[in-house]
């Protein structure tokens, strides 16, 4: 456990990107009229969850009025709203809702991360950004018992694929991310894709409560078969 907070208060005082803390602080300082009364976090945010966690999901970045005001990630915004009630009715929470660091919500086996741990101008961290996180995304996965990463979009599939290729647990071509695809890496874990719940995907339909409870559901099934 002090491990997992010695590495979350590390995140948390990056600097390596300095455009990213700029557009973090500006967002910040600026709000959203909705939140005006808040006061905003505006800096990296750490990994949440079990330190124990065996489902680790990996995002992209957070997101500039969700994460980047609560300072926990996916919280206080509509994915966190999808994404977290998907986690509750599979049992990888105790709470539907998220609204705050101190609102109640607790992980059960699960844990989350990103390929960013900054908020991006128009979302998109650039790559060179995405490898200054690297080092992050290897000491979360290193203090873990990791047996299925969930890869919320492409982003976040390839930062597993890049991880998989450095620890020499996969060789092979970038395989097709899709939501329920699966991948299983020499070192026997499983890599499994979902459409990420952005309003972009949810509000088209390309992505319905059915689907991302159905990978919650093949994960369940991967942890179990462990």
């Amino acid at each position: 456990m002090r491990k997992w907070d010695r590495l979350n208060a590390e995140i948390v005082a990056c600097e390596r990107c300095p455009r990213l803390l700029d557009h973090c602080r500006t967002v910040a300082k600026e709000k959203r009229r909705a939140y005006r009364d808040w006061e905003y976090w505006g800096k990296p945010v750490p990994n949440m969850g079990d330190h124990k966690a065996r489902m680790l999901i990996v995002g992209l970045a957070p997101a500039a009025h969700g994460a980047n005001r609560t300072g926990r990630m996916f919280t206080g915004d509509r994915s966190g709203d999808w994404l977290f009630g998907a986690l509750y009715r599979a049992g990888f929470a105790n709470q539907s809702t998220a609204t705050d660091r101190d609102d109640g919500l607790e992980l059960i086996d699960c844990a989350i991360t990103a390929a960013g741990h900054c908020a991006p101008p128009q979302n998109k961290p650039t790559r060179e950004e995405i490898q200054n996180c690297e080092e992050w995304f290897e000491r979360t996965v290193a203090l873990l018992p990791v047996r299925v990463f969930l890869a919320l979009g492409q982003i976040g599939w390839r930062a597993v694929i890049d991880k998989a290729r450095a620890a020499g647990w996969y060789s092979g071509p970038i395989p097709k991310f899709g939501h329920a695809a699966k991948v299983q890496f020499s070192s026997g874990q499983w890599l499994v894709g979902s459409y990420h719940p952005s309003q972009q995907n949810t509000f088209t339909g390309r992505l319905t409560e059915e689907m991302l409870d159905h990978v919650f559901e093949v994960a369940r099934e991967l942890i179990q078969d462990d």
